[in-house]
């Protein structure tokens, strides 16, 4: 069974600069762990999902997501932005 090598991709919206969220590092093996270290210490939310980091992963730095894939970006991007206002909520709450 040949083991899996892990994979991270960091997606990014700037509605100023692009018309749709764009890749702005992604990385396997080491580089992964790496981006995945640094999300997580500023606290970047980590989604994980096999299938789309093998999509995203063809794509090049910089080059924003196909339309094809905007609704379930969309999603993730609606469920991240949900979970952020409820954990803000309860540090104010």
């Amino acid at each position: 069974m040949k083991k899996q090598i892990k994979k991270a991709i960091a997606l990014k919206y700037e509605p100023s600069h692009f018309n749709a969220p764009h890749v702005i590092a992604k990385g396997s093996g080491y580089i992964a762990d790496q981006i995945i270290e640094q999300a997580q210490k500023h606290d970047v939310k980590i989604v994980e999902d096999q299938a789309l980091t093998s999509i995203l992963y063809q794509l090049e730095i910089h080059e924003q997501i196909p339309p094809s894939l905007y609704p379930m970006i969309a999603e993730i991007f609606a469920f991240v932005y949900q979970a952020e206002q409820k954990a803000g909520n309860l540090k104010n709450g």
